[in-house]
């Protein structure tokens, strides 16, 4: 599939826009960096601690000029602008070197002609209603994982992706660790033989809402951090704490925001999982339901279940096949037989898409209008094993599911689940 030739803006263009934005020459910035009009104009949507990271990779790439943040909180927002700009300067040799400026609202920078892309980093909440605008301005988008909160979210970011010609990169950059892409080739190469099992540790559902009410930090636009949520809910610290919080935010845990283990880490391994299993574009048929303690079965059309079990130890997706097993961890690759991990694969003898920087393989995705390697199918196929488990979690039984129509059959009480009730100004 390819997408619809980008027509590049002249980002020189951008200066007429940013008072402040100075044009420096190549040699200045030195060997291997872009000059500002060669770059992927970027504008980041939510500040917070994974987009910090997120920005430091960005900017390793050398090939994105970020010019623009966007966060409800201003303290954050503040901080991520200085540190871009801080960060320009340095290689530019210039002090006074301003590229990003700050902006509240996000749809205010989303209305920016000088954006290519945009960067979503905020809560899951926020997804949806997020990538579907950005997409209708026209930006690339890449946003972080789990895609969505729910099911008919997810469908409407890809249908939204596919109207408007967007380039989508899901943030689950396992995809893009070497590790991870050995385990699916030698899954998916037969090297393990038919996979009978795969075992997906991660943690469990999220929670019913059980916060008191704090006192509103200074400089926080509340009501837009709860956005598209028809129930609001108070301020407290554990959902967006404040600068000088060591953890990371907990509205993850909380159905409302989040879907709790099941989402943060599932839309890693369950990725992995569907990956290995050539599942991309589709899912299980059916949920087995025990005690939740026992965890959860996914049944799949092939044969293959996905077991979902309380959390143990680290992180991982552990394939189990008639002829061998593949067991996969963030640095970490086990085989059994043990040879097996010195099986190679060339471009020839591969079935996988190969990529060693997910963040360069959305930048590169922008120039060839090509689907990188977590397109927004794959991403939104990933959260949707992950929430349809949580639908079986909340109702504690077992479920039947269509991946081609994406809903349960001859269930009213579960298909009611697949979405959520939005404020009408944030609706997809």
């Amino acid at each position: 599939m390819e997408i619809n030739t980008l027509n590049r803006r002249d980002f020189l263009k951008a200066g007429a826009i940013i008072s402040s934005f100075m044009i420096v020459p190549r040699h200045v910035l030195g060997k291997g960096y872009l000059a500002p009009s060669d770059k992927i104009a970027l504008g980041f949507i939510g500040c917070g601690r994974q987009s910090g990271g997120l920005r430091n990779r960005f900017l390793d790439t050398m090939e994105t000029q970020i010019v623009a943040a966007s966060d409800v909180y201003a303290v954050k927002r503040e901080a991520f602008v200085t540190n871009v700009n801080k960060w320009y300067a340095e290689k530019a040799a210039q002090s006074n070197y301003k590229s990003a400026i700050g902006i509240e609202d996000f749809r205010e920078l989303l209305a920016r002609k000088d954006i290519d892309a945009v960067v979503i980093a905020a809560p899951d909440h926020w997804h949806a209603s997020m990538a579907v605008r950005a997409a209708e301005a026209g930006k690339d988008i890449y946003c972080e994982k789990p895609l969505s909160l729910t099911v008919r979210e997810g469908r409407a970011m890809v249908d939204a992706t596919r109207k408007h010609n967007r380039v989508f990169q899901t943030g689950s950059m396992q995809r893009s660790a070497k590790e991870f892409t050995q385990a699916v080739q030698l899954v998916q190469s037969g090297a393990i033989g038919k996979v009978k099992q795969v075992f997906v540790n991660v943690g469990g559902p999220p929670k019913a809402w059980d916060l008191k009410e704090e006192t509103k930090p200074d400089g926080l636009n509340w009501d837009l951090w709860m956005g598209p949520n028809a129930m609001n809910r108070p301020y407290n610290n554990e959902l967006a704490p404040v600068m000088t919080a060591t953890f990371w935010p907990k509205w993850r845990d909380y159905i409302e925001f989040g879907g709790g283990g099941m989402t943060d880490w599932g839309a890693h391994m369950f990725d992995i999982a569907q990956w290995g299993l050539g599942m991309d574009d589709s899912g299980p048929v059916e949920l087995v339901y025990s005690e939740p303690t026992k965890g959860l079965i996914y049944k799949y059309a092939n044969g293959a279940e996905v077991i979902h079990r309380p959390m143990e130890g680290k992180q991982h997706c552990h394939f189990v096949g008639t002829d061998g097993e593949v067991f996969v961890a963030r640095g970490e690759l086990r085989t059994t037989p043990e040879t097996l991990k010195e099986k190679t694969f060339t471009s020839e003898n591969s079935k996988v898409y190969v990529s060693d920087n997910h963040y360069k393989d959305f930048l590169n995705a922008i120039r060839t209008r090509k689907p990188p390697i977590c397109d927004v199918e794959v991403g939104h196929r990933t959260a949707s094993v992950c929430n349809i488990g949580n639908i079986a979690y909340r109702l504690q039984r077992s479920l039947t599911w269509n991946p081609k129509k994406e809903e349960f059959k001859k269930d009213k009480e579960a298909n009611q689940l697949l979405g959520r009730d939005m404020k009408a100004e944030w609706k997809v």
